[in-house]
């Protein structure tokens, strides 16, 4: 199965999305990576998410990449007496540690580090900004705060300290148990919630290391000061807008999703743009003419992801919406504008260190006679490096392993495929042009170009360009 469209699909699965049969429907509709959300299910829950990950990806003989999204350190009251409380402007509430059920004067926040970053004018988001509290008094273990905006507050809602860096590392011991049982299991990326700066990303690569790869969620304010040290320690980004939203004015989000998405491509790192994409789809069976404004905006970015949360885990119509999104990508790609508006956004200076090689095979790839380009990769690297210029044609990418090229399925235009390691040149050209020829990435005479880093098998940088041309059809 060739994917006609060089955009990815991330896309969480849930109560909605469960068992083999739909798991299978969602990947032939258009899903490359399925996100396990480790805030929502037991183990065995993801357990059984990969088997099916797995044996979709067997039945549509195409690599399927798995995510396992670490929790982070989420901040949330205690419960109420009711479950829930009325509030208005203007009345008082206490937050503390006291476990007690609270009620509209008070309530339980359990987390000491929160209140020792308080002081009094701070505003406090609760419920992702449904309610507004201004502090008024703070202390060691409790603080007065007004209520500024809302109506209800009800049991377990979350918490952010716009502006803040909380004392909190973004690993915790929950997310230490749950990337343990996700690399068992075998997922093939890890993203970690709540990235402040690059050391927390660097705590997660010691427990990973190179057994998956490492995804940051962007979505504290605190991060887009490190970024370029972040991007140093991480193999890719998401734009986690619905957090990063909490904290900041919504006009801020799409500027910061461009200097997110920019700072990726710079480096050639896969970058997903997630959250609320087709948020109505949840419950109608069509999205809304801005949200689909919003996923063709991700496009023309040149994202390399775009990501599926509730509608695809919780909604009722999750295939419904994993088909929108492809037919939303593919209108775009077809758009004759796409291709430069695209590459504007790649900026200048991101062509400044590329190497002579892959810029040859970018301007090789513009000829109309030119099929596909296949990348010959033992890390990934050399595929990456490939996709990073977003040539328009697909990119055939061969890794050695499955781990390799499922971990390939995030990146912009690329069809990875596991193929054993050509035993030199002539071997490699024949293999690349009737293997494009078999996928129907090139067709009958038209150009291959074939990059690739000799000794096959060993890791480093491509330096061959080869050109030949798939096969003629008889007759």
């Amino acid at each position: 199965m060739i994917r006609k469209r060089r955009t990815r699909i991330v896309a969480t699965l849930g109560p909605a999305s469960r068992g083999r049969k739909m798991v299978r429907a969602l990947a032939e509709a258009g899903v490359d990576v399925f996100r396990l959300n480790f805030s929502h299910g037991a183990h065995e829950d993801h357990a059984r998410a990969l088997a099916d990950v797995r044996a979709a990806e067997a039945a549509i003989g195409r690599p399927l990449a798995a995510l396992a999204d670490l929790q982070g350190p989420k901040f949330r009251l205690g419960a109420f007496a009711h479950g829930n409380v009325d509030i208005a402007p203007g009345q008082r509430i206490r937050l503390d540690l006291d476990p007690k059920p609270g009620d509209r004067r008070r309530v339980q926040l359990p987390h000491p580090e929160v209140f020792q970053v308080l002081r009094p004018g701070m505003d406090l988001l609760l419920d992702d900004g449904k309610v507004r509290l201004r502090v008024i008094e703070a202390a060691s273990g409790s603080a007065e705060a007004e209520v500024t905006a809302g109506e209800t507050l009800s049991d377990h809602k979350g918490l952010a300290v716009p502006g803040v860096t909380i004392p909190v590392p973004a690993l915790t011991q929950k997310d230490e148990a749950d990337v343990d049982f996700a690399l068992r299991i075998g997922v093939d990326w890890v993203a970690l919630s709540f990235v402040q700066h690059a050391a927390d990303v660097a705590a997660l690569r010691k427990i990973v290391g190179d057994r998956a790869a490492i995804l940051a969620k962007i979505e504290k304010p605190a991060a887009i000061n490190d970024l370029e040290a972040i991007l140093d320690v991480s193999d890719g980004l998401m734009v986690a807008r619905g957090d990063l939203g909490v904290e900041l004015a919504p006009e801020e989000v799409p500027v910061l999703q461009k200097v997110i998405v920019r700072a990726a491509r710079r480096r050639g790192a896969p970058v997903i743009v997630a959250t609320q994409m087709l948020e109505s789809m949840i419950s109608s069976p069509a999205p809304t003419r801005a949200e689909a404004s919003d996923v063709a905006g991700g496009v023309y970015e040149g994202a390399d992801a775009l990501m599926l949360s509730a509608e695809s885990a919780a909604g009722a119509y999750p295939r419904e919406a994993v088909a929108m999104m492809d037919a939303i990508i593919r209108r775009v790609e077809a758009d004759p504008n796409w291709p430069n508006l695209m590459r504007a956004e790649h900026g200048r200076d991101a062509d400044e260190d590329v190497d002579a090689l892959i810029a040859a095979a970018g301007a090789a790839s513009q000829a109309r006679s030119t099929g596909c380009l296949v990348a010959y990769t033992t890390t990934g690297g050399t595929a990456r490096r490939v996709a990073r210029e977003r040539p328009v044609l697909p990119v055939l990418a061969l890794a050695p392993n499955e781990m390799v090229a499922r971990r390939l399925g995030l990146v912009w235009g690329l069809e990875p495929r596991v193929a054993s390691q050509p035993r030199g040149i002539a071997a490699m050209t024949d293999e690349a042009a009737h293997l494009a020829a078999e996928l129907g990435l090139a067709g009958s005479g038209e150009r291959v170009l074939i990059i690739a880093g000799p000794p096959m098998g060993a890791p480093g940088a491509a330096n061959l360009l080869r050109i030949t041309h798939a096969p003629r059809a008889k007759g």
